[in-house]
């Protein structure tokens, strides 16, 4: 299921650019030194990975909990599901209840601060501003946060994040060297078909829920099997 975490950032790679493309192009990177350009532009990425790395142990926690009490099939097929659903349901609905009208104030401060630190030049600007960028809320990023709940495990929750982020890079990294990449009909194509991808992870979590026995892609259910040995004396 790891896998999926990084289909869905190479997919979300377009709205992604969508999302946080101003702030990858506003990026105060020396453009007359193109090594120092692609530390910056590495530092900028790894601050995001970091950031997702966080967001991932803590769902990944809240996983482990539901795990502990028995929960972790019906997790994954109620993210599985939960996923679909998200899709299904028309934008408009959606927009009605955005997930992130509860960390309205975190949010603005998030923005008041990257607004301080793009326009600083500084090396540890670069990586602030990456770590920052990664709490910026995102829809891909929600779906992606339901996979770490589903792992069930803190440090798999915090890779699953991670390998999400890295999923994303490329097509990053090309929107702050070539701010035209991916524009028009090319562009409008891929980003139809985010939501198909979404609804096959969606389907794979499903499967991994039902246990039907399929090596890596629906595992028989793991159950913790006690032996006693009898000694029997004369």
């Amino acid at each position: 299921m790891l896998i999926s975490a990084i289909i869905l950032g190479l997919m979300g790679s377009l709205h992604c650019i969508g999302m946080c493309g101003p702030i990858a192009f506003m990026l105060p990177v020396d453009r007359s030194n193109n090594l120092k350009k692609l530390l910056q532009v590495s530092i900028y990425h790894f601050g995001r990975l970091l950031s997702y790395a966080l967001i991932g142990l803590v769902f990944g926690l809240l996983g482990k909990g539901l795990y502990i009490f028995g929960m972790q099939q019906k997790l994954s097929i109620g993210v599985g599901l939960l996923m679909i659903l998200l899709v299904l349901i028309p934008a408009k609905a959606l927009n009605s209840y955005s997930l992130s009208k509860p960390v309205y104030g975190v949010i603005s401060k998030v923005k008041n601060r990257l607004g301080q630190e793009l326009k600083k030049k500084t090396p540890d600007t670069f990586l602030t501003i990456g770590f920052l960028n990664g709490f910026l809320p995102c829809g891909l990023v929600y779906m992606a946060l339901f996979g770490a709940i589903a792992m069930g495990s803190a440090w798999e929750g915090s890779l699953y994040m991670m390998l999400f982020g890295l999923g994303t890079v490329p097509l990053m990294t090309s929107a702050i060297y070539f701010s035209g990449f991916l524009k028009g009909t090319l562009r409008h194509r891929v980003q139809k078909l985010i939501p198909a991808f979404v609804v096959v992870i969606g389907l794979f979590f499903i499967l991994r829920g039902m246990g039907l026995g399929i090596p890596y892609i629906s595992p028989e259910p793991v159950q913790d099997v006690v032996t006693a040995e009898i000694e029997c004396h004369d």
